[in-house]
């Protein structure tokens, strides 16, 4: 999301306190840093803080909280940065550095008492991942740890003005794009949901998804992606879609959200009005959609309608040019999409947060006039400024020179709020949740039910005798995995001179195929299966364990594979066992 070069990510991430994939030690020599300073709150917590006391309809205590703000605590509560360290109160030098950077202060607690923060989002770096390279933190490591900063963030929201929670954000979409990955039930991607094609699945999963979640402090996540997947090249987008067909689409958004809701966190739907159809990255430029207003409608429109049906509480928005909506005007920015599109075509009366701000199309202005004009168009919320400073005193700005209406912001806040007081209104699961056996029994079930063959025998073992698991560069972790499978579904697995079991995903090419592989198995899109010349191609989307567990019961002949595959890859059917 952040737009950083990649340049300038290196010493930070080298330092930040959680290392990208947990790789890399803390550095123990550095002393912790503790609150404290001039950014410091300034005030006790309050054990009856306004809004807390008031009615417990979360509209009514939204009006209550609002009454005790002034205009730079409406403006903070609008804002959804992110934040280095693994610890609300407690971070190392090399954390409070980019926290000073970022917001001139050193904890994550400090930066939501000095800018009165009605968000923040959990972040982290992945190199195989279209969303890494504009990553530069990484403040989660396992469920525990996230539990305990999430517990901490929250205390310093409740001494702000109003008593009002934080909302907490993440991009747990699983697949290729998901922030905490230790310790938690990994969901396949959605394209496996897609894959499997029964949304009953798909909804007991992510039910699964949002009590890990909100075990974890976890108070929103952004998923599902809504996009309706267009052309192959569209690599930003990908597996993160449910599949190319938007009617099949609107049913697995719809379970996807109504799973969330089930398990006490708020669903975002993303990239309104739909990312699919473009080969563009809204990550590096203004993505533009050529559609015309019928396509739009038939191919992107349903899995929105869908998911705003279906109580989603969240949309965000994309950085796209849909040259049907509103030629010429990034969608965050367009009054057309988000205001006349959103709000009256699909009725959505939920809250309303735009992509990352600091991504290239929303950095055509600077940070303040950019707040303002994003507010204007229709957000609520505004996900990671790039100049908090900025962007708060913008508003600030705007209000006085009449360029914003209070009535606007008092709007985006009262949404804001009332989320935010009906997702605390819940209750918590305890952390241990996370993991649990009960979860994992849903996922797998959706696992197994995504395994998709487009080349080979439908029935018995797809391969005989001895085996070797090879992959291509970077997928080591996967290999391994592959190995335990297969040997605990009773396949004999040596580390060489058996038929060839090859696995490639996110990013691979035709080179990193095997040409003599007895089976290339594809753990993303499947579309480089049309170069592959094995005689058994099959797809599981995704390279989660529970996925090569199922691959495995496949591959040894103990399950069938029912997955179709949900986009046509050319020269191969959607499954060759229909």
């Amino acid at each position: 999301m952040t737009r950083v070069k990649r340049s300038l990510l290196v010493l930070p991430l080298l330092l930040v306190v959680t290392a990208c994939s947990g790789n890399a030690a803390k550095p123990a020599a550095k002393p912790a840093i503790p609150t404290g300073g001039a950014d410091a709150v300034s005030a006790p917590a309050s054990t009856n803080p306004p809004g807390a006391t008031a009615s417990g309809d979360p509209a009514a205590r939204a009006a209550t909280a609002i009454a005790a703000m002034s205009d730079a605590d409406l403006a903070g509560q609008v804002l959804m940065p992110y934040a280095y360290g693994s610890d609300a109160n407690i971070v190392d030098r090399a954390s409070a550095a980019g926290n000073q950077s970022l917001a001139g202060v050193d904890t994550p607690a400090q930066m939501i008492a000095k800018f009165r923060l009605g968000g923040l989002i959990l972040v982290s770096f992945a190199p195989q991942d279209p969303t890494g390279s504009t990553n530069p933190a990484t403040n989660v490591e396992n469920p525990q740890q996230v539990r305990r900063l999430t517990d901490g963030l929250q205390a310093a929201a409740r001494r702000l003005p109003g008593g009002a929670p934080l909302m907490i954000g993440t991009d747990q979409e699983y697949g290729v794009v998901t922030r905490v990955t230790n310790g938690v039930t990994m969901l396949p991607s959605a394209m496996g949901a897609g894959a499997a094609g029964q949304p009953a699945l798909t909804q007991d999963a992510w039910k699964a998804a949002g009590e890990e979640l909100s075990a974890m402090g976890v108070t929103v996540d952004f998923a599902p992606v809504a996009d309706t997947l267009g052309p192959p090249d569209n690599t930003v987008i990908g597996s993160r879609s449910f599949g190319s067909d938007a009617a099949a689409n609107a049913g697995q958004v719809q379970a996807a959200v109504r799973g969330l809701r089930a398990g006490g966190v708020a669903a975002g739907l993303k990239h309104f009005p739909g990312h699919g159809h473009t080969s563009g990255d809204s990550h590096e430029g203004l993505p533009v959609v050529t559609q015309n207003m019928a396509q739009w409608t038939a191919q992107d429109r349903p899995p929105f309608r869908s998911g705003v049906d279906a109580g989603a509480d969240v949309v965000m928005s994309g950085h796209l040019d849909v040259q049907a909506l509103d030629k010429g005007t990034p969608a965050t920015f367009s009054h057309k999409i988000m205001t006349d599109v959103l709000r009256t075509d699909l009725k959505f009366t939920g809250v309303a947060i735009s992509d990352a701000m600091n991504m290239p199309p929303a950095m055509k202005w600077p940070a303040g006039e950019s707040a303002v004009r994003a507010l204007n168009a229709g957000n609520d919320m505004l996900l990671m400024p790039p100049d908090i400073t900025a962007a708060r005193d913008g508003i600030v700005a705007g209000l006085k020179s009449g360029s914003l209406k209070r009535e606007r912001l008092v709007e985006a806040v009262t949404r804001i709020l009332t989320l935010k007081f009906r997702t605390a209104g819940q209750p918590q699961p305890a952390v241990g949740t996370v993991g649990s056996a009960a979860h994992a029994q849903a996922v797998a079930a959706l696992d197994a039910a995504s395994i998709t063959v487009l080349r080979g025998p439908c029935a018995g073992p797809l391969v005989s005798g001895p085996v070797t698991v090879t992959a291509a560069t970077g997928r080591e972790v996967a290999r391994v995995t592959m190995v335990k499978a297969l040997q605990e579904a009773g396949v004999s697995v040596q580390a060489a001179g058996g038929k060839v079991v090859h696995l490639v995903g996110y990013g691979d090419k035709a080179v990193d195929l095997d040409p003599a592989a007895a089976v290339t198995v594809m753990m993303d899109t499947p579309y480089l299966l049309g170069s592959a010349k094995s005689p058994v191609l099959v797809a599981t989307y995704s390279s989660s364990r529970l996925s090569l567990t199922a691959l495995a019961s496949v591959l040894s002949g103990r399950n069938k594979a029912p997955g179709r595959s949900p986009v046509a890859v050319p020269g191969l059917p959607r499954t060759a066992c229909p």
